[in-house]
């Protein structure tokens, strides 16, 4: 049996400017449209760091902070930060670029868990994550926590779904 191979994580960032038809009448961008570029920012830090096609799984945890709006300069950063045999959690945080001292100002986090598939579509192996810093480790550890939480979610709703039937 060979060893799993090991290796960190590197940040993907894209910018984006918000239009009018990715908005509300107030001038608010709308939630889904920001989770679309959220959600291909993830796949794009999945992809290079499995080297494989992906698909998302689940999103998790999504927080938004502050609002965005039309004429906001966005940046988006995804990392992967917890590795299972296939899948990869993906923190990805939405920046404002306020420009000149308030700089960029997080708007928007959420935690996508992807899948790595061959070319037949079944999930293949990913590297083992190479922790190299106190930030990542902490970045770990909330991804961890939150696995763990919908794991209990899973379950619960498993157990409710079984009753019913």
């Amino acid at each position: 049996m060979s060893e799993r191979e090991q290796k960190p994580s590197e940040a993907i960032e894209t910018w984006n400017f918000v239009f009018p038809n990715q908005s509300n009448p107030y001038g608010n961008m709308f939630g889904g449209e920001l989770l679309a570029i959220m959600d291909s920012t993830a796949a794009l830090a999945a992809i290079r760091y499995s080297g494989r096609t992906v698909s998302t799984a689940s999103v998790e945890r999504v927080i938004f902070k502050r609002p965005i709006f039309v004429g906001d300069r966005i940046k988006t950063v995804a990392k992967v930060v917890l590795v299972g045999s296939s899948s990869m959690m993906v923190r990805t945080d939405v920046f404002v670029d306020k420009g000149g001292e308030e700089g960029d100002v997080l708007s928007t986090t959420a935690h996508f868990t992807l899948v790595a598939f061959d070319e037949d579509r079944n999930p293949v192996i990913v590297p083992d994550l190479v922790i190299e810093n106190d930030k990542e480790r902490k970045h770990l550890e909330l991804a961890e926590q939150i696995k763990s939480h919908v794991g209990r979610r899973e379950g619960r709703i498993k157990h409710v779904v079984e009753k019913w039937k």
